[in-house]
């Protein structure tokens, strides 16, 4: 048995699948962005981008889209009743490595300085929307929540 969870305060998924999966005492995060919340697939809402009308870059901010996307991590975890403490496992995925590692690693630094989950970072070429970077993540949780 699995449970089926939607966070209200991280962004809409782009598809058809729920913000996190409960099995057992684990808590298994689909795919997060750095999108703000109340933006869908049709609204970047990714802070730190503008773009021009043909979807070019006009303003980029990757250290931006770093704390978005950990803010909204955490939002998925307190929703699911875990928290940022519990994350055992996080896979990275970068569409430019070279550009944004340095940064990347010195936010994270920052965000799990504490707490230092398994982690595994790659480069991708593209995301479904114009991020930069995702997150995949699992956490434990309490059985009694």
């Amino acid at each position: 048995m699995s449970d089926k969870i939607n966070a209200d305060k991280a962004p809409k998924p782009v598809g058809l699948y729920p913000h996190a999966r409960k099995v057992g005492n684990l808590l298994f995060l689909s795919g997060v962005g750095p999108r703000t919340a109340g933006s869908d697939a049709n609204d970047s809402g990714v802070p730190g981008l503008k773009l021009d009308h043909n979807g070019n870059f006009e303003a980029f901010d990757f250290e931006a889209q770093c704390r978005s996307v950990f803010d909204n991590v955490r939002a998925v975890l307190e929703a699911s009743g875990s928290t940022w403490e519990s994350l055992v496992d996080v896979t990275v995925f970068l569409v430019n490595m070279k550009r944004d590692f340095s940064t990347y690693n010195q936010v994270y630094a920052e965000y799990f300085k504490d707490v230092q989950p398994c982690r595994t970072t790659v480069e991708i070429n593209s995301l479904p929307t114009p991020i930069a970077i995702e997150l995949k993540c699992i956490a434990t949780i309490d059985e009694g929540a």
